[in-house]
């Protein structure tokens, strides 16, 4: 059923929040523990649409989960089956509107000894798969996609196939591709190296070295090798989600008068570029306490935002790598900067839940800003002045939250339809931002 939220323009954001559990570790956690020897509990699970699809995949094929809550935490217990412990499943999988589980999954099921078939919702059948496909024949798997204009889509077939290690190089920077491979490398004998292009999210590297992976990363190759079991840590603490974060971090910035505090806030190296960014914007951003490691995993922190008055930045294509999930909210960020922001060569965008440089730049515009697309590039001009409109999310948990946080600062009235698509990932946003806010 259709949903609609409705914002308007408030005084300022105070107090504390925790933020979200990062998704692309949550839905890591689920795979490398139903992969693994033993049982793990998964501390503060992120509970969306996404991880619940992912759950849902590996009950259908003999992997036993228990959800519950403790600490004010969900925990997520997960007993593994073992590397060649996946049972075939009964029906087609289906993985609804999370791109990391199709891609990710594709890379282990590519190992298995039966077929299967990966679905999805009309969304996620339209973004290409071509990506993933190619490397995981080059090791010789038998997938599947259905081919329109030399790119393959969702449905996924993948038949029994008797996979082989290789060496590849990256054609694009993407860390759903490059944990593919390496996933598909865990049931190839022998050794299956990747050159990366430039160095992308490291979440699925660091976890396989957490279950006692044979896997080395030095400088922009990784390798790993196969047919090793993997070896449950027993717990795993998944830290707060950035790029969810980066929605309260950027209002913060913007209402004047706000200050505000979220808990343990993911600091993964590979994550922190939209930091830099914001910083580079002149954000009044501060790490206030730094976070214990569980078993080596991630690194987390506490971090407070005060109100700033931001300057245009120019963000070039080494750049958009590091803050691909981000760069929409960076979006609403240059709308009230000081001077002309750039967003250059942001043509991953394009191929998102729905197409974010299209969604961003129609919202933004219909509420007053001045910003258009260039092809795959950004021009923002700041200082703007905004006024509530009817907009629309375009099926993009991202645009539903990034134009929430526009209406926080906008004239009037402003009503996102087909809002839904927030349970994604962040069902929790409009509570938690109503539990900080201020109203005029």
């Amino acid at each position: 059923m259709a949903k609609q939220i409705k914002i308007k323009r408030i005084s300022k954001l105070t107090g504390q929040i925790i933020a979200p559990a990062d998704k692309s570790i949550s839905q890591r956690a689920i795979m490398f523990s139903a992969l693994a020897q033993g049982k793990t509990k998964i501390i503060n699970f992120l509970d969306c649409a996404d991880c619940r699809n992912a759950i849902s995949a590996f009950k259908a094929m003999g992997i036993k989960f228990k959800k519950t809550q403790e600490d004010n935490q969900t925990v997520l217990y997960v007993q593994g089956n073992g590397l060649h412990g996946l049972k075939a499943p009964k029906k087609s999988l289906y993985i609804g509107n999370s791109g990391t589980t199709m891609r990710l999954l594709a890379g282990i099921l590519a190992g298995m000894e039966f077929e299967t078939v990966l679905t999805a919702d009309l969304s996620l059948s339209k973004r290409p798969m071509k990506r993933i496909i190619d490397p995981l024949r080059e090791m010789g798997a038998k997938i599947f996609g259905i081919k329109r204009n030399q790119q393959e889509y969702p449905p996924l077939k993948i038949n029994k196939s008797d996979l082989h290690p290789i060496k590849y190089k990256m054609l694009i920077k993407s860390a759903q591709v490059k944990s593919c491979i390496l996933l598909a490398g865990l049931f190839a004998n022998g050794k299956t190296i990747i050159k990366e292009l430039l160095k992308t999210r490291d979440h699925t590297e660091r976890m396989l070295q957490l279950f006692k992976a044979d896997i080395k990363v030095e400088g922009l190759n990784v390798s790993i090798k196969g047919n090793q079991e993997l070896i449950s840590p027993g717990k795993i603490f998944i830290p707060g989600d950035i790029s969810s974060a980066a929605f309260f971090i950027v209002a913060a910035a913007l209402i004047k008068g706000s200050k505000i505090t979220i808990k343990q806030v993911g600091l993964n190296p590979s994550r922190v570029g939209f930091l830099d960014i914001m910083r580079r914007m002149q954000a009044d951003v501060k790490i206030l306490k730094k976070g214990a490691k569980l078993n080596l995993s991630e690194p987390y922190a506490d971090i407070q935002i005060s109100a700033s008055k931001l300057k245009a930045v120019t963000i070039g294509p080494k750049e958009v790598a590091y803050c691909i999930d981000e760069l929409p909210i960076i979006c609403v960020a240059a709308c009230f900067a000081q001077g002309t922001t750039k967003i250059v060569g942001a043509s991953e965008l394009r191929v998102k839940e729905t197409d974010r440089i299209y969604s961003m730049v129609t919202n933004l515009k219909k509420m007053g800003a001045n910003i258009k697309s260039i092809k795959d590039d950004l021009i923002i001009i700041g200082n703007s002045k905004l006024s509530g409109a009817v907009l629309d999310s375009y099926g993009d948990h991202r645009t539903v939250m990034c134009m929430a946080v526009a209406g926080l600062l906008a004239d009037g009235i402003t009503v996102i339809n087909n809002s839904e698509c927030i349970d994604k990932s962040f069902p929790e946003f409009m509570k938690i931002l109503k539990s900080i806010t201020e109203l005029t």
